[in-house]
């Protein structure tokens, strides 16, 4: 990692986040179920005492997570600019906002660095992807970035690419940020699951005022979703006056489909239900039409937050109060930066920059006019670093 203050203060702030996900049941008497009555922030009138300690916490994490003017706390040193470099982008689908999201970032990126770069769609297929990387191969470029996809599925493009001394890195292709051995990627650009996660499960406790009565929606049938749902209900449980109603598997592949009659099931079920949280942005664009026609307001309970990419729809959503209050926004084109000099890092045989993306929190008070979030200076932090 690097190491700076800001980073550091990140680093504890998360530190603590997992602490309180892990340890804080105790904090405080577990309430009954809340009564029906609710006040403007969706929250059930509690009967029993709220989680003290565990509300504050929630409280000092969501105000930092929520700073829109957040400054660049990512590499400022490095090695300058490598010359005369091709390098390619395969994208799991450019019509998934958040590959094509990266994608801009990494195409900015590459012509400040004064690099040629290509972008290969791979249309959101297993054979497309394997044929966009079969193609970015056929090119024989300096360095290839996978936008969004398991580099598992196309091992044999990954070994042809470690044998041919062809650098990768990835976007969202694991769990983990960083170097990866098996398969060899030089260095994955993501943020932190525990953090995604974390920060959601606050934003619930906080806007609730502990109070909060929650449907979970997950896709049990990827084993990165199911265990970013288990770290959202452990972190909801950390405030033992929160209650999880129900944990919803509805597949992202049948999102479309299934999340109207869900969630007409879950009003009929849960009259109590205010608050949702869900491993992606997408189960609340397709559980609207069902909210507004049981007579919902956009601006009212259930609250939703949305765990995942923040595409621009549903930072659209969340500017004009439409059934989703918040978001855990990737900061995409910084990332796509970041691709970049991880790239040059391996170009100039130094290790991987060890940045983790900060996490944000994206509401309807701190959106602004831009359909993605970044934090302040990243661009000319690294074009210092590039000498560019």
């Amino acid at each position: 990692m690097i190491s700076n203050p800001a980073s550091t203060r990140r680093l504890v702030a998360a530190g603590f986040a997992l602490v309180v996900l892990a340890g804080s049941l105790t904090a405080c008497s577990r309430g009954s179920d809340a009564a029906s009555g609710s006040d403007a922030t969706g929250s059930a009138a509690a009967s029993g005492p709220v989680c003290t300690e565990a509300l504050a916490a929630a409280k000092t994490a969501v105000a930092q997570a929520s700073d829109a003017n957040a400054a660049w706390d990512g590499p400022t040193e490095g090695p300058t600019a490598a010359t005369g470099k091709t390098v390619v982008y395969v994208a799991q689908s450019m019509q998934n906002p958040g590959v094509a999201g990266a994608a801009n970032g990494f195409k900015a990126a590459a012509e400040a660095i004064g690099w040629n770069v290509q972008v290969i769609d791979g249309g959101g297929t297993p054979s497309g992807i394997q044929a966009a990387f079969g193609q970015a191969l056929a090119l024989k470029p300096s360095g290839i970035a996978l936008g969004g996809f398991d580099p598992s599925t196309t091992s044999a493009q990954v070994t042809q690419a470690n044998a041919a001394n062809i650098p990768l890195v990835g976007w969202q292709i694991s769990s983990t940020p960083g170097p990866m051995e098996s398969p060899k990627i030089f260095a994955n650009v993501t943020t932190k699951v525990e953090d995604v996660a974390a920060i959601s499960a606050q934003w619930v406790i906080a806007h609730s005022e502990g109070t909060a009565q929650v449907v979970v929606f997950t896709d049990k049938s990827i084993p990165f979703a199911a265990g970013k749902s288990d770290m959202i209900e452990q972190g909801l449980k950390a405030c033992s006056s929160v209650k999880i109603l129900s944990t919803e598997n509805v597949p992202l592949a049948d999102v479309t489909a299934r999340m109207p009659q869900t969630v007409d099931s879950l009003l009929s079920k849960y009259p109590d239900w205010n608050y949702s949280v869900a491993i992606n942005d997408v189960y609340f664009e397709n559980a609207a039409a069902s909210l507004r026609g049981a007579g919902k307001k956009g601006d009212g309970a259930p609250f939703n937050i949305g765990a995942g990419d923040g595409d621009p729809s549903a930072l659209q959503r969340v500017r004009s109060k439409s059934f989703e209050a918040a978001s855990v926004p990737s900061p995409l084109l910084s990332e796509g930066w970041q691709m970049v000099d991880e790239l040059n890092r391996a170009f100039n045989n130094a290790p991987a920059s060890g940045y983790v993306p900060q996490v944000h929190l994206t509401t309807a008070d701190n959106v602004g006019a831009e359909d993605s979030w970044d934090p302040t200076g990243y661009e000319a932090a690294y074009r210092k670093i590039w000498g560019k």
